[in-house]
């Protein structure tokens, strides 16, 4: 049931199938999915944020309520529109309640076989028009589609970590996407205040294609012993002009993400340039996956 917080849904207006959007569901309340909600909710949409159970929903709300206190100390907010903001968003553990949204974005777990239950449910409750949306930054939208009965109207929608500062959104067109449903969700990203880049269908998209075999050399240097983690970041934040250094990035992102991609992009090319490093497996059965277990390449 949805739990009982009110809004005032703003809309976006779409030229094509979908004439107008005044909310969307978002399937996860963990960082991506927090953060898609938050976004959202900030563009004027009404926003109905599910997961599993009240204790994830609690942990994803009180994350945007941090976030946009920090807009609001910045004085780049007033505490007026972070409470309407927040009013926007509605929480549930039924996925059933999504079935008054306009559009859904799934932002669950970056595993094909729980993707995948997901859309089967999903493609059952939305109405014919909805169009069905996955944030995987790895895996196959065309596998994801072929679950449903609507290859047509599903695509990818990859926003990047942390959502409410990162500007891009890949759009991942499937075998089946149409232009419409194409069009519909470029539109969607743009009204969310996202640069929308389209790319085609293929392991690791464009994003995690380029990033996450950099991140995996990285490691290796590390399991080789070339240098320790601050140099092997150093090296590429001082001398590349990277932002975060490989090692760290990897910490932020979350090991056992970076292997689920690596995996996807090893199994889905048969290349042994994608092979996962041991180092980082080793730290992801260890339970050192980052920034959110304390540990990784570095500790917290």
């Amino acid at each position: 049931m949805i739990n009982e917080i009110s809004y005032n849904s703003g809309q976006v207006l779409l030229g094509r199938e979908v004439d107008v959007i005044n909310s969307i569901g978002v399937v996860g309340a963990g960082t991506m999915g927090n953060g898609i909600a938050q976004t959202a909710a900030r563009a004027g949409l009404g926003v109905v944020m599910h997961d599993v159970s009240d204790e994830l929903i609690a942990r994803g709300l009180s994350t945007i309520e941090r976030s946009l206190q920090r807009d609001v100390d910045k004085q780049r907010l007033t505490s007026e529109d972070k409470d309407g903001f927040v009013s926007r968003i509605k929480t549930t553990t039924d996925l059933a309640d999504l079935s008054s949204t306009d559009f859904v974005v799934e932002a669950a777990t970056e595993n094909l076989a729980v993707k995948s239950e997901l859309f089967r449910r999903l493609d059952k409750i939305v109405g014919p028009p909805v169009i069905l949306a996955s944030n995987t930054s790895s895996i196959s939208i065309t596998k994801l589609a072929a679950v449903t009965a609507r290859p047509d109207r599903f695509i990818g929608m990859h926003f990047m970590n942390p959502v409410p500062v990162m500007k891009l959104v890949e759009i991942i067109r499937g075998v089946a996407t149409s232009d419409q449903t194409s069009a519909a969700t470029r539109e969607l990203a743009e009204a969310m205040g996202k640069t929308a880049v389209e790319v085609s269908d293929s392991p690791g998209f464009i994003s995690n294609r380029v990033l996450m075999p950099m991140i995996n050399e990285a490691i290796f240097a590390l399991y080789e012993g070339v240098g320790s983690p601050l140099a092997i970041d150093q090296i590429m934040k001082l001398g590349m002009n990277h932002p975060m250094g490989p090692l760290q990035l990897a910490d932020f992102i979350g090991l056992d993400v970076c292997l689920a991609i690596m995996n996807v992009l090893y199994d889905g090319f048969d290349d042994s340039k994608y092979r996962p490093c041991p180092l980082l497996k080793k730290y992801v059965d260890a339970g050192w996956l980052g920034r959110k277990s304390g540990r990784g390449f570095y500790q917290y």
